[in-house]
C-alpha cells in the first residue's frame, strides 16, 4: 500500500526509462509492476510503449456480486492487467485469507486469462518448530488443487518466507533452493512452472538466488519503490538469461 496514482505513474515512468535497452523480449525476461488498484491505470499509461507488463496485488474470485470493496477479475482484465498476486502472506495474516480462498482465486485468474503469482511461505514460528516443509507443501497443494496439469505452466509460484518480508533478513540461497525443490515435488507437473523468491530481495543478494537450480526470478517488495534498485534487479535477471 504505497504511492498515489500520480506517484506510482512517475515511478513506473522512471523504471521504464531505466530499462531502456535491457532487451527484455530477446532474453525472455518478464517484468511486471503491481501497484495498488487506484494506480493501475496510471502505471499502465506509463508502461504502455514498453515491454513492462501490468499486475495486480489481489483480486476476488467472483465475476461480480455483493462483495463491497473487492475487485473482480473482469475489472482487472479491462485495465490491461495480465498478472495477479494471490495468497500473499499479508493477505493471509491480516485479512484472513485461507488456502481454499487462494485456490478459488487461482482458478478464477486462469479462467480470465490472468497469470496468478501464488505466494507460499512459513512464519518464523513454523520455521523454528521444523514445520517449514509441511506448511509450504500444504499451501502449494491447496492452491493448485483441481488445476489441470496442462495449466500449471500458466502459473508462477513465489517462495516467500514470511519472516524475511520487510525485515532486511533473507533466506540463505541454499535453503531457499531446497524449499523450492520441495515446492516442485509437492505437486506433479510443476517441472516447468516458474518459481520465484520473495523476501527482502535486493541487488546485493538477488544474483545468488538466480544462481540456484530452481529460482527463475523474484517477487520484489521494498526494492521496487526505488527505481534504480529495481532496474538493477531486472538487469541481474537479464544477465542470468543472456
Amino acid at each position: 500500500m504505497h504511492e498515489t496514482a500520480a506517484q506510482a505513474g512517475e515511478l513506473a515512468r522512471v523504471i521504464v526509462a531505466s530499462l531502456d535497452g535491457a532487451q527484455l523480449h530477446e532474453r525472455d525476461v518478464e517484468v511486471v509492476l503491481a501497484p495498488p488498484f487506484t494506480a493501475l491505470a496510471a502505471v499502465r499509461a506509463a508502461a504502455r510503449e514498453s515491454a513492462v507488463a501490468l499486475g495486480a496485488q489481489n483480486m476476488h474470485w467472483a465475476n461480480a456480486g455483493a462483495f463491497t470493496g473487492e475487485i473482480a477479475p473482469p475489472m482487472l482484465v479491462e485495465l490491461g492487467v495480465r498478472y495477479v498476486i494471490v495468497g500473499h502472506s499479508e493477505r493471509r495474516r491480516y485479512f484472513g485469507e485461507t488456502d481454499a480462498d487462494v485456490n478459488r482465486k487461482v482458478r478464477a485468474a486462469l479462467e480470465h486469462g490472468l497469470t496468478p503469482v501464488v505466494a507460499v511461505g512459513e512464519t518464523s514460528e513454523e520455521r523454528a518448530s521444523g514445520a517449514t516443509d509441511e506448511r509450504v507443501s500444504a499451501q502449494t497443494r491447496a492452491a493448485l488443487e483441481g488445476i489441470a496439469p496442462e495449466r500449471l505452466h500458466d502459473i508462477a509460484i513465489a517462495y516467500e518466507p514470511i519472516w524475511a518480508i520487510g525485515t532486511a533478513k533473507s533466506c540463505e540461497p541454499g535453503e531457499a533452493a531446497r524449499v523450492m525443490a520441495l515446492i516442485r515435488g509437492s505437486v506433479a507437473g510443476l517441472e516447468h512452472t516458474p518459481l520465484l523468491y520473495g523476501g527482502s530481495v535486493t541487488p546485493a543478494n538477488f544474483a545468488a538466488y538466480l544462481a540456484t537450480q530452481h529460482c527463475r526470478g523474484g517477487l520484489v517488495g521494498g526494492a521496487s519503490l526505488d527505481a534504480a534498485a529495481f532496474a538493477a534487479l531486472v538487469r541481474l535477471a537479464c544477465d542470468k538469461a543472456a
